[in-house]
């Protein structure tokens, strides 16, 4: 028979006080390691177009996921989930804040995208749309997963100030590397930055990213961060449409626009990459938004139909013509009005959502 555990002595005799143990004087040698309090929102640390991955080993590289760019606030509170813009949605993601509830930390800030993943693995935009029920959708969205790729905030400490390189040995802790849960680590690949350019695009991703491992947290498109892309992808804004009686839902091409500071300009038009269910939901956004005068010069349009700027679609193109213009342009979907559409920079690189 199994002798029964000896009572602990706090329980031998419950009328005798319970006095704890003297306090030993602190040693003022050791350092005071003080709490730094937690930020409401972080705005993101961009990343900056280039035509080619940088050279050297200050340069470390992973996939580039395309999705919601999201921040996780675990609070003792509960969890927050914050989109590039500061909207709250952590009510469309309820299996990314149940597996942050179940994270070994107390207090963090996890920096990362939500994709939904195809039958290859790779992420795909449109399936993460449709999960959410597209643009100004409100589903709830079961399939997307969180792909972890920084830890900004961790158990009190603010970790801007330190080097990627710790950040993510932190985040490493935090979400293993192959888990394969609803939260993932976006894991570093050790490879040559074009050899790894040249599989991601045979492998049909978007591209990569290139992060320099000195940097520290900076919110903002400053170059720390850098995005290469198999294809060129970027967000503009629908300044209108051009009829037809063949095209589905009568759009024979959408009229586009970039940011040149406060103003729009004129960036050309695209008229493929529509199926029925693209084009049905393009026409149903842009006949609420209908206007008189076009906002941009789009030059003569014969049929065309102009709208108030406030739909963002996300364009793919392969360059940029001599007079601005982008060339070999498809439609990929749209965007979120908070993702905004991309400074004008023709001769350059366009930047795009992060």
């Amino acid at each position: 028979m199994t002798k029964p555990p000896k009572p602990k002595p706090l329980l031998e005799d419950a009328d005798k006080p319970v006095r704890s143990r003297p306090r030993k004087p602190r040693n003022p040698a050791q350092p005071n390691l003080l709490l730094d309090p937690m930020p409401d929102r972080i705005d993101p640390c961009l990343a900056l177009l280039k035509p080619k991955p940088p050279k050297g080993p200050q340069w470390a590289f992973e996939v580039k996921w395309d999705g919601y760019r999201l921040a996780v606030h675990i609070e003792p509170t509960g969890i927050r989930i914050l989109t590039r813009g500061g909207h709250d949605w952590t009510d469309r993601f309820p299996a990314i804040q149940q597996a942050a509830l179940w994270l070994p930390v107390g207090t963090a800030i996890l920096d990362g995208e939500a994709v939904v993943l195809d039958e290859q693995g790779r992420s795909d935009f449109g399936l993460l749309q449709q999960s959410l029920g597209g643009r100004g959708g409100k589903k709830r969205s079961s399939d997307a997963i969180f792909m972890a790729f920084d830890l900004l905030y961790f158990d009190g400490h603010d970790l801007r100030n330190s080097e990627l390189d710790m950040r993510r040995h932190l985040l490493a802790d935090l979400v293993p590397t192959g888990e394969q849960g609803d939260i993932r680590l976006s894991e570093e690949i050790e490879a040559d930055g074009d050899q790894l350019l040249a599989s991601a695009c045979e492998h049909g991703l978007e591209g990569i990213i290139a992060k320099r491992r000195d940097a520290p947290y900076r919110s903002g498109r400053l170059g720390d961060w850098l995005k290469i892309k198999c294809i060129q992808s970027d967000s503009f804004v629908i300044v209108g449409y051009e009829r037809s009686t063949v095209a589905r839902a009568g759009i024979g091409r959408l009229l586009l626009a970039a940011r040149k500071g406060d103003d729009l300009v004129y960036v050309g038009g695209v008229g493929t990459g529509f199926n029925e269910r693209s084009a049905a939901e393009l026409r149903e956004q842009m006949d609420k938004l209908i206007i008189g005068k076009a906002t941009v010069d789009t030059g003569r349009k014969r049929n065309a139909v102009f709208v108030d700027p406030k739909i963002v679609a996300e364009i793919e193109y392969r360059a940029w013509t001599h007079d601005g213009k982008l060339r070999h342009a498809s439609y990929k979907g749209l965007r979120d009005v908070q993702d905004n559409a991309i400074p004008y920079q023709p001769r350059g690189r366009p930047g795009d959502r992060g």
